[in-house]
């Protein structure tokens, strides 16, 4: 059984948070341990008693309000939002502003490289060392007849691959890495076009036979590509930074206990 967190009470304005509440809002925010769950779980539930009671003290109701997926929010959520509305307000982020956000960052803003990749699974579980043994020879022999006859590749992944590719004659279509399992794309992406790796490769698979085809290497993004989602990303952080703040000016208001929540040091900067 294990044993029961020890902590202070969390108190915000007068107003108790039973620690039943605390316990049910730990499935929320899992940590290393209990009492770091616990921690996490008072200061989300002490900064929304904060915000209820700025709502409850300003005079703010809210309608029905839903969430970027649609879903209704209970009245405590949509009286926040509510709240937010009105006192927090953050600035659009202008074209000079994502101008310069991209030219500071130039290295976010390139497309990924990408390889046509062909490839032969002979599958094997790795742990059956009989299995390998015999995919690996195959492999090999599918290998020495693509060196000698490169245009049956299709023919013999048609008839010899475990993949569902096998269908399309081996071809994965355009890899960009992190789409495959680490062995696999470490060859792949070191193979000029064309080429054939003379050595199966062994992944949790079973043993590839592998072709590169086309190449398109990274390049830099066009600004105007990219310049919505600068803004955006550029407003929501702006956003997250004064909603922090608001947060720190309540608490700086407040009397709290049982839970930090550190003040801001100044008014809200908007």
């Amino acid at each position: 059984m294990a044993e029961p967190i020890v902590a202070d009470p969390v108190v915000v304005n007068g107003r108790v948070i039973a620690e039943a509440e605390i316990a049910a809002e730990m499935q929320y925010h899992p940590a290393g341990d209990a009492a770091a769950a616990r921690a996490a779980a008072a200061h989300a539930l002490a900064v929304r008693r904060l915000l209820l009671d700025e709502a409850d003290r300003l005079g703010i109701t809210a309608g029905e309000l839903t969430d970027e997926d649609g879903h209704l929010l209970s009245e405590d959520d949509a009286r926040i939002e509510a709240l937010f509305a009105v006192e927090v307000r953050t600035p659009r982020a202008d074209e000079a502003t994502a101008q310069r956000y991209y030219d500071s960052h130039r290295a976010r803003f390139r497309s990924a490289p990408l390889v046509e990749a062909e490839h032969i699974l002979f599958a094997a579980d790795p742990d059956d060392p009989l299995a390998l043994g015999l995919a690996m020879t195959d492999a090999r022999d599918a290998i020495r007849v693509l060196q000698v006859k490169p245009e049956a590749f299709g023919e013999i992944a048609q008839r010899h691959s475990g993949c569902p590719s096998k269908e399309q004659g081996g071809r994965l279509g355009q890899i960009s890495p992190g789409s495959l399992v680490t062995e696999f794309e470490q060859v792949l992406f070191a193979l000029a076009p064309g080429a054939l790796h003379p050595q199966p490769v062994r992944t949790r698979f079973g043993v590839h036979v592998i072709r590169a085809g086309r190449r398109e290497d990274a390049r830099d993004l066009p600004f105007k590509a990219v310049a919505r989602q600068i803004a955006e990303y550029l407003e929501e952080a702006s956003w997250r930074r004064a909603v922090s703040q608001y947060i720190g000016i309540l608490a700086g208001q407040s009397r709290i206990e049982g839970v930090e929540i550190v003040p801001a040091n100044g008014p809200l900067v908007q």
